[in-house]
């Protein structure tokens, strides 16, 4: 994110700066043992009537997702799925329930828009790779993500996928509170407006974790 500091005004950036936030360097190492973390990534959200359907700039996302997963396939990286499932209209989601009771039903058991990519051979688990099913923004929120992190011995997790205001957020905040040094590749992730996607990867650029380009993530995975 520091390569684009120009576009920010002025001001916010002071602010950050004075309160000791918004640092140029990058401050979190990119460890040995890293596994990426494909976050939600399904046709909720690329499939045109679905309430959760935003031209262009989930597609657009998916496509990185697509060379990131395929890099690190490549390179012996780990690669974890996550899904929202709800078994029942009434199993899970709480107040989620009140909050997005037009989207949720995307995530019922049985519906195709819970899916994975429809017609997409690389965004979907391959044997052996672990895929967390989840309730709630968070991949580490009431499932095993952390401790199947650390039985792999995982010391940084490269995060991916939507959106980038809800459950990336989200995932990437507890991750590094689990003690995983989080990398979120900007171009792998996708929002319904450029506004919440760019405050929130300026955000957690700050605060939370390191945003990277697909170019810095393929640079740190070449070793």
């Amino acid at each position: 994110m520091s390569s684009e500091a120009g576009s920010y005004p002025t001001d916010l950036l002071s602010s950050y700066s004075a309160s000791g936030f918004a640092s140029s360097a990058r401050s979190l190492p990119f460890g040995q043992k890293p596994a990426l973390l494909v976050i939600d990534v399904c046709n909720a959200y690329l499939t045109p009537g679905s309430p959760l359907y935003a031209p262009e700039r989930f597609h657009n996302a998916l496509a990185s997702t697509n060379d990131l997963i395929s890099r690190c396939r490549q390179h012996k990286i780990p690669v974890v799925f996550t899904r929202v499932v709800y078994p029942s209209p009434e199993s899970g989601g709480n107040w989620y329930k009140h909050k997005l009771p037009g989207a949720l039903p995307c995530f019922d058991v049985g519906n195709e828009l819970g899916d994975y990519p429809t017609g997409n051979s690389i965004c979907r688990p391959q044997k052996g790779e672990m895929v967390i099913e989840k309730q709630f923004s968070s991949a580490f929120f009431g499932t095993s993500l952390a401790s199947q992190l650390v039985a792999m011995k995982t010391d940084t997790l490269i995060i991916c996928g939507y959106s980038t205001s809800g459950c990336v957020r989200a995932t990437t905040t507890d991750a590094m509170q689990y003690g995983f040094n989080p990398y979120v590749v900007k171009e792998a992730c996708g929002d319904r407006h450029a506004y919440p996607h760019d405050a929130n990867l300026f955000d957690i650029q700050a605060k939370f974790g390191e945003v990277v380009s697909m170019e810095e993530i393929k640079e740190l995975t070449r070793r």
